[in-house]
């Protein structure tokens, strides 16, 4: 065995802290850590414990030490330190970024100068929440920490890792930081598959330091991470690729000899690249998923060559992948931007919308839903119509469904964003019930107070109602409850504009009324 002894400095800078217990019998230097040259180990001693006869302990306590250290990457999302250079593992692990440098498409967070890359280059992280869509490089930024800390790594998969297997982790986490000092990092994929009780779990030794918490999800932290452990960690939002990225990233596969096709001659032309990126909406991992498919089912030309055309490209990968979480951010996102295109009297965005909600199989119930809100709240008054127009769409989708229900959809859709707009009604009712909550309730007036029940007459209740109808013009100015325009404020959009007028004759008329009296 042929060691070199080293400070405890270059130990904290190491990137594994290993116990060797029969080493450390046979070496006593206190203080001291030495590496076996051979086996790559790190080897601690503490003679003190010898002199003081706990030899027994030690080797017990040194025991425990080399439990802990198992591989630095555990678990089949990081299987092995040297995983991505076998070539029985898929194409788009092979290729996963070695460092900072070959992660593309998140300049915005991990750029020159940027927090997190400062943080992950000088081993200084934190607890982070991972955040973006599949395929933009959450797992690959963990895999690229793993490989640079010196703290112990250990990943869990949210999907088939539970309470229990955190506890343990924990339990080891906090044995690993006693006997050596040694922090670990714990990256949690999926986290939002974790349910409260599952990421309580982690809150106290988070909070503590025991552990440094890193957690990726596909869906948004606000909704799917609990609110203590969303406070006690550095979110940072990934971003889809860019054509251009994924353009690039295909082009490094296919000349890449050692982590791509080393024993074969790839011929990928532009044409592939443009389609592989558009198909792939922004999901590295698809993207190369498909140029694995392609190259591997395609028979090599007269030059050995594999060719990889547009043609080959398209059986490759035939569906666009449209990202489109039917209960996450998508749904809510999408569904969004078709209201404010209505809103915004833009038909040709409303319709994509739609399509888009429609492609990912949203229900129709639920978009006919949203376009009866929009007309009462932003057709309003200025085109009464679209209200029957929305409720009519509502009960044709609830009648026939999908298919068909979509010409109605698409219908009702061109008719909310072409019609004119008020949301006058709207914001009447909320200045009314402002009032309601923030100031004092107002009576209801002893004319308007009702007075079909024995003993009301006697009561005053009902007293001098002038009713409406006894009058030519089917009008009686009189009070009742709210002064006029204190709510309601017309607009002169579409059919709107004759209510103005009618209710500028009746205010007319008021004024007329109190004059002579």
């Amino acid at each position: 065995m042929t060691c070199t002894r080293l400070s405890r400095d270059s130990y904290e800078t190491s990137r594994a802290g290993h116990f060797d217990c029969d080493y450390a019998h046979e070496h006593e230097h206190d203080g001291t850590f030495l590496l076996d040259t051979q086996q790559r180990k790190w080897v601690r001693h503490v003679s003190q414990l010898h002199s003081t006869g706990a030899g027994g302990i030690f080797a017990q306590r040194i025991r425990v030490g080399m439990s802990m250290n198992t591989n630095l990457q555990t678990g089949d999302l990081f299987a092995g330190t040297d995983a991505g250079d076998r070539h029985d593992v898929p194409l788009a692990r092979r290729m996963s970024p070695r460092d900072l440098d070959g992660l593309l498409g998140q300049d915005h967070i991990l750029g020159e100068g940027c927090i997190l890359r400062r943080a992950v280059e000088a081993d200084r992280i934190t607890s982070l929440i991972l955040y973006g869509p599949p395929g933009s490089g959450k797992t690959a930024l963990a895999r690229i920490i793993a490989r640079r800390t010196a703290a112990a790594f250990e990943p869990l998969n949210a999907v088939t890792a539970g309470v229990k297997e955190v506890r343990e982790l924990i339990a080891q986490a906090k044995q690993r930081r006693q006997l050596a000092d040694r922090k670990t990092i714990v990256f949690v994929d999926e986290i939002h598959r974790f349910n409260r009780t599952q990421q309580d779990a982690l809150l106290p030794d988070v909070e503590n330091g025991t552990i440094t918490f890193i957690g990726a999800t596909t869906q948004n932290p606000y909704f799917s991470v609990t609110a203590p452990l969303l406070s006690r960690s550095q979110m940072f939002e990934f971003r889809p690729l860019g054509a251009e990225h994924i353009a690039a990233l295909l082009d490094r596969a296919a000349a890449d000899t050692n982590h791509g096709f080393p024993d074969k001659k790839i011929d990928l032309r532009d044409d592939a690249v443009a389609h592989f990126a558009e198909y792939c909406d922004g999901d590295a991992r698809r993207a190369l998923n498909a140029l694995e498919i392609a190259v591997l089912t395609t028979e090599p030309d007269s030059r050995g060559r594999i060719v990889i055309d547009r043609a080959v490209a398209e059986e490759s990968i035939q569906k666009k992948a449209v990202v489109y979480d039917g209960s996450g951010d998508d749904h809510y996102d999408t569904a969004s931007a078709f209201i404010k295109s209505m809103r915004g009297s833009d038909p040709d965005s409303a319709l994509y919308w739609l399509a888009k909600m429609l492609n990912a199989r949203e229900d129709p119930r639920f978009i006919a839903r949203r376009i009866a809100i929009l007309a009462a709240e932003d057709v309003g008054m200025a085109d009464p119509q679209a209200l029957t127009v929305a409720n009519a769409a509502v009960q044709i989708c609830e009648f026939i469904g999908l298919p068909e229900a979509q010409l109605v959809l698409a219908e009702a859709t061109v008719y909310m964003a072409t019609a004119p707009k008020s949301n006058s009604a709207y914001a009447g009712l909320g200045a009314a019930m402002r009032d309601i909550r923030e100031k004092r309730s107002a009576p209801v007036p002893k004319h308007l107070q009702d007075a079909n029940y024995p003993g009301a007459k006697r009561m005053g209740r009902g007293k001098n109602y002038a009713y409406p109808h006894d009058s030519p013009e089917g009008y009686v100015p009189q009070f009742y409850g709210a002064e006029p325009g204190a709510y309601y404020k017309p607009t002169d959009h579409g059919y709107e504009r004759q209510v103005r007028e009618r209710l500028e004759q009746l205010r007319q008329t008021d004024k007329t009324q109190d004059e002579s009296s």
